[in-house]
């Protein structure tokens, strides 16, 4: 994409491409992303940056109208497979606030030098400079949606000191953080936090609520995205409550310092589902949120995928009757690889029963149960020596359920948020019992690859006899196969169950 067409997508306020990249504005030393409502700026005065911290590393500050920290993230970080992919997904994932560079660069396999230049040479920004643009979006949402000290929040946010929050914000918003806390939102926004009357939606045995309002780009089919998760909604771990249309997700959620529980409505607002986290501990909010967007997959470009398969006659008519398909994630990439062990040859029906004695076994029981929810999914650890005979599973399906817990526990197989896909999947078809239907399953759900194809699947091969669709066509459809995946799945009656 050419600055000419970028300037062309800012005149047009065109919001299919917010979070793709942001335009500073050399008169007002402003940035803003490319729907702004704001007068459209000469062109001699627009620079362009691929990241909100690229922009912020030049000088600018961010836009208080549109802000541009509220926007979704970019899809090229789930279709890319490289190091400056990879190294985005673990950003987001916290990785640099809780193991710094050294530890993010470790998990990539190169020095810290390495990483700070090939983030700097394509992204306009080093790991420093990304994770500080992300823990100031965290402190400005809790800022905004809690009573919360700025004391707390800073160190919260991940900020290692309240001078240190307090001139990040002063820098990137251009004001102090009382000044940010009288400006928040009205709940009309079409965007970032939706603030409640007091800021906190409510406690549960001392845990803070943070409501949310998490962005998403073009069309979104709720309809499909719920439908697939109430299927498979785990009893104790998972609810989905309320009438169709209606819905609210709620799970419990292991994150990297305590627990959680999140809550997702279906009635989407304008460009953002509403969200409820209840954090125990407030540094967990970022990591959070980046598993809730995965599990939504709320950061996908459904523009590109359209184009691409629509470009195929058989897949054109199930594109235009689903605008908005997503391919769900995970919140917790090891669980979803147990649940997919658990889901081998056998129905989703039958696999959610296995799961829900799974869960009632070994899961960790909340201190307060929350409605339906009782328990947080078993740890690796916990399974790697467990007998499993509440499963009522062959020997050899358990036996093939500890192998993995054990390669996951032990770190033989890694699925954090930015682990190298190809490795991830032949080491899962190198332990005994996995073969390419569970080690693609993963690959699509707990990595989040866009560009996954399970053509043994039998409802994948239904579901294609169904649409008129030749699988022998599929190169055709990269790197969007996980999309195609999901509308053969939609086919009338040849849906997954």
């Amino acid at each position: 994409m050419s600055d000419d067409s970028r300037y062309e997508a800012v005149c047009s306020r065109d919001a299919r491409f917010d979070g793709e990249f942001f335009f500073g504005v050399a008169t007002t030393g402003i940035y803003c992303r490319p729907s702004c409502p704001a007068t459209t700026p000469r062109r001699k005065n627009v620079r362009f940056f691929p990241t909100s911290a690229a922009a912020q590393g030049a000088g600018f500050r961010a836009c208080r109208r549109c802000r541009p920290d509220a926007v979704p993230g970019s899809a090229d970080w789930n279709a890319r497979a490289d190091a400056v992919g990879r190294a985005m997904r673990m950003i987001g994932d916290g990785v640099v606030d809780r193991e710094g560079v050294a530890g993010l660069a470790a998990r990539l396999g190169y020095s810290a030098r390495q990483v700070q230049r090939q983030l700097t040479a394509e992204l306009g920004a080093g790991p420093v400079a990304l994770a500080r643009a992300q823990r100031a979006h965290t402190a400005r949402i809790l800022l905004q949606t809690t009573p919360l000290r700025a004391s707390e929040i800073a160190f919260a946010a991940g900020f290692s000191s309240v001078r240190q929050f307090n001139d990040t914000l002063r820098e990137i918003y251009a004001a102090t953080p009382t000044e940010l806390r009288a400006a928040r939102p009205a709940k009309s926004s079409l965007s970032g936090p939706a603030v409640a009357t007091g800021g906190v939606l409510g406690t549960n045995g001392g845990t803070a609520g943070v409501p949310l309002r998490l962005a998403y780009r073009g069309p979104y089919d709720t309809t499909q995205v719920f439908d697939y998760l109430a299927r498979r909604a785990l009893t104790g771990l998972e609810e989905m409550v309320g009438a169709p249309g209606a819905r609210t997700y709620r799970r419990t959620l292991r994150l990297p310092h305590a627990c959680a529980i999140v809550e997702i409505d279906e009635r989407p607002g304008d460009g953002w589902l509403e969200c409820r986290l209840r954090l125990t501990e407030l540094r967990d909010l970022t990591t959070a949120i980046q598993r809730i967007r995965r599990l939504f997959d709320l950061d996908a470009d459904p523009y590109a995928v359209a184009e691409r398969l629509g470009a195929n006659a058989a897949l054109a008519p199930l594109v235009g009757a689903r605008p908005g398909l997503r391919s769900p994630g995970t919140a917790d990439p090891q669980e979803l690889a147990v649940r997919a062990v658990l889901g081998q040859q056998v129905s989703v029906a039958a696999g959610r029963v296995l799961g829900d004695a799974l869960v009632a076994a070994y899961g960790k029981p909340l201190a307060r149960p929350d409605g339906g929810l009782t328990h947080l999914f078993p740890r690796a650890e916990d399974l790697a020596e467990a007998p499993l005979t509440e499963l009522g599973m062959p020997e050899s399906r358990r036996a093939t359920l500890r192998t993995l817990a054990t390669a996951l526990a032990d770190g033989t197989v890694r699925l954090d948020a930015g682990a190298d896909r190809d490795r991830a999947e032949k080491e899962l078809l190198g332990l005994r019992g996995i073969g390419p239907w569970t080690a693609g399953y993963v690959r699509m759900r707990a990595l989040s690859d866009p560009d996954v194809l399970l053509e043994s699947d039998v409802a994948v091969l239904a579901g294609a006899r169904g649409a008129g669709a030749r699988l022998e066509d599929s190169e055709g459809w990269r790197p969007w196969r996980s999309y195609a995946m999901h509308h053969l799945w939609n086919v009338p009656r040849a849906r997954p169950e």
